[in-house]
Parts: structure tokens; sequence; C-alpha cells
């Protein structure tokens, strides 16, 4: 029960009342999602579509694979399932599939398979393995794959118009990016410190860093627009 009270101290801190916290879909289990709500906090995360079943899936392959369309689905918990779809979403779905699947013919091309080659990048669910040792590809799961390409789930408690729920989650990036700029080109990691305050510093100057980049790119970009 502890992830409430980071944000209790985080609106105590900043002295902050209203916000919505955003995380994509590997935020979305039932424990995290819990504790957002008994703390009565508004959020935003990427839905695994995938996962869903029964009408709520029967409704989500319904759907018109057409761009610029929003559709929502008022779950039985009262929390709101946005789902949108993509036609460049599709085609990068497809592609990496494709890929996946090319990548796994080469890898059984004699007939059987290695065990490090089984869950290689997710694509080892279109693999049909018989008698422990015999693989080919499974057709069906690929057709049945090939539905949800291009589709986008978020689920929210707030009552933001789907438009705003999908527009604040791919705001998402900006804090990536700075997560990849910071361990990446700041090389904040890792940390040769023991001490607690020492540690402070050495994020804190990360972090300055982290500040002055991002307004320097921010001027060279303008420059660049102009």
């Amino acid at each position: 029960m502890a992830l409430p009270f980071i944000y209790v101290d985080f609106k105590q801190r900043f002295g902050i009342d209203d916000f919505v916290v955003v995380a994509d879909s590997g935020f979305m289990i039932r424990r995290n999602i819990e504790l957002l709500r008994s703390g009565n906090y508004n959020f935003i995360v990427g839905a695994r579509v995938r996962k869903y079943s029964g009408n709520i899936k029967d409704w989500i392959l319904s759907l018109s694979h057409e761009d610029g369309l929003f559709h929502e689905y008022r779950l039985d918990n009262g929390d709101r399932l946005i789902v949108t779809y993509s036609s460049k979403r599709a085609a990068k779905d497809a592609y990496n599939r494709t890929k996946g699947i090319e990548r796994l013919r080469k890898a059984y091309a004699s007939g059987k398979i290695t065990k490090d080659k089984i869950n290689k990048r997710g694509y080892s669910k279109f693999l049909l393995i018989e008698s422990d040792v015999a693989v080919s590809i499974n057709e069906d799961k690929i057709k049945e794959d090939e539905k949800w390409d291009g589709m986008k789930g978020y689920v929210t408690n707030t009552e933001l118009t789907p438009e705003k729920v999908v527009a604040q989650y791919k705001g998402l990036w900006v804090v990536e990016r700075a997560f990849r700029i910071s361990k990446g080109t700041i090389e904040t990691r890792p940390i040769f410190h023991f001490t607690e305050k020492r540690i402070e510093a050495h994020v804190c100057l990360c972090f300055v860093a982290y500040k002055v980049y991002s307004s320097i790119r921010g001027t060279v970009l303008k420059f660049e627009f102009y």
C-alpha cells in the first residue's frame, strides 16, 4: 500500500491538488490500479487490449479500422476503456510480425528448434510444437493476431474527453526520452557513491545537466525550424 503515499508526498511537496497519473501498459496490473483507486487518484493507463475476453473482446474486434475515431466502453468498475485505430500502427504491427515469423522459419529450418529460440521476441506464440521437438508455424494464430493490428487501448477513471485522454497518454514520450537521455547521454548510472547525500547530489547534478541539455536542444530546434 505504499504507492498512494508517494503521491501524497508529491502533492504536499509541490502543492499540487489536482493531477492525473499517466503510465504505459506495463503499469496495468490489478495491484497498481487498486492502489491508485484507493487513494482517489485520477489515472490514464495504457490498456492491453488483447488480454480482454468475452463481450469486451467482441466489442473491440467489431470496431471500424478507420483513423481518427475514438471508441469508448464503460467497464463494470466504472472505468472507461478508450480504443483507437491507426493505419500506421497497423502497418508497423504487420511488419514486426512478418519479420518475427521469418526469423522463426529460419530458426527451425531443419524441422526442429532449440530452446533458446522458443521465447525470442515473443513470437513463439505462432509456433505449433508437436511430439516435443517437431515444430511448425500456426497459421490460425497468425490470422487471429492480424485482427488486432493497429488497435490501441487506454483505461481511465477520469471524465476527460477521449481525445484528451489519448493526447495526455501520447505525452509519455517526453518522459521516456528524458530517461533515455539521462541513462545514455548524461550517464546517470552507474552511481559510485554510498552515502545518501552524495547520491542525491549526483542525481541533482545529472538533473541540472539534463535541463541544460534540453534547453540547448530546444534552442537549436527553434533555429532549425525558422
